[in-house]
């Protein structure tokens, strides 16, 4: 059985291993509310085809059970990619009580996706070195203690934040108690990568208003942070004072490169 990240929406977001996993089943199994169908082209002719939107995890089970029986080759794809909000682990847990061997294709994050479709690197020298995955509190499924969105908040780099649109007032409030500025940028993007997408930016301020007054409570990310707008940085990497197995590094650059070090750490 072969658990497939289907990426963001676009069909042309999935990887040639993907795409080939879902060509050599028997059986595939997709989210038709969350992968376009498209994808289902790569399937060969006579494959059986399951919606996963009315089934539930003993329903899917049951099919990987009947496929060992029988010998068949199972796809189950994904959006996005398996390892993020995907519930691929009690998949694969239940496969393995069962015996059969689970094969995961990650897919491209949607997270990622919005990024590109924003032009935006998330990760800028001297503003932003991490970016953090989560989602809001309150929803379906509890979130641990300590995970909270404030808590997150405090560390004033990158967030990527899930299934948070339906309660953007909490997401707004948390974001502030947690310390962004009120103007700090946020993209707030809608079915990115599908037909119907809809990229937004405003701030933490006016977060709220702004999916309230696009009627946004699905299939919404946002992302948050100072490195959305952040200009007139660079990367030590491809500096001409910074060297590597590969690049010698010019002398002059080198120094003024290390002069530079000791100001900011001097700061």
């Amino acid at each position: 059985m072969t658990i497939v990240g289907a990426g963001p929406g676009a069909a042309d977001l999935l990887t040639f291993r993907a795409a080939r996993a879902i060509a050599e089943a028997d059986v595939v199994i997709w989210a038709a509310s969350l992968v376009q169908e498209e994808v289902l082209e790569h399937a060969r002719p006579g494959a059986e085809i399951l919606d996963s939107a009315s089934m539930s995890l003993e329903d899917v089970v049951a099919v990987y059970g009947r496929a060992l029986r029988e010998g068949l080759r199972v796809a189950r794809i994904h959006s996005g990619d398996p390892a993020l909000w995907g519930g691929t682990q009690e998949q694969a847990d239940r496969c393995a009580e069962l015996g059969i061997p689970v094969e995961i294709v990650p897919g491209v994050a949607s997270f990622s996706a919005v990024a590109a479709l924003a032009g935006r690197e998330l990760t800028v020298p001297e503003v932003a070195q991490s970016v953090i995955l989560t989602r809001l509190g309150g929803g379906k499924t509890p979130m641990p203690p300590g995970e909270e969105v404030r808590e997150f908040a405090r560390h004033g780099t990158t967030m990527a934040l899930f299934l948070s649109a339906a309660r953007s007032g909490q997401l707004r409030d948390e974001l502030l108690d947690g310390g962004y500025p009120e103007d700090t940028p946020v993209v707030v993007a809608y079915q990115a990568t599908w037909p119907e997408e809809l990229l937004l930016r405003c701030t933490v301020g006016t977060l709220e208003e702004t999916v309230k007054e696009h009627k946004l409570w699905k299939h919404t990310l946002f992302l948050v942070g100072p490195a959305l707008s952040a200009e007139g940085t660079r990367s030590h990497l491809y500096h001409p004072g910074h060297f590597h197995g590969f690049r010698r590094a010019d002398p002059e650059a080198r120094r003024a490169l290390r002069a530079a070090r000791t100001a900011a750490a001097d700061g």
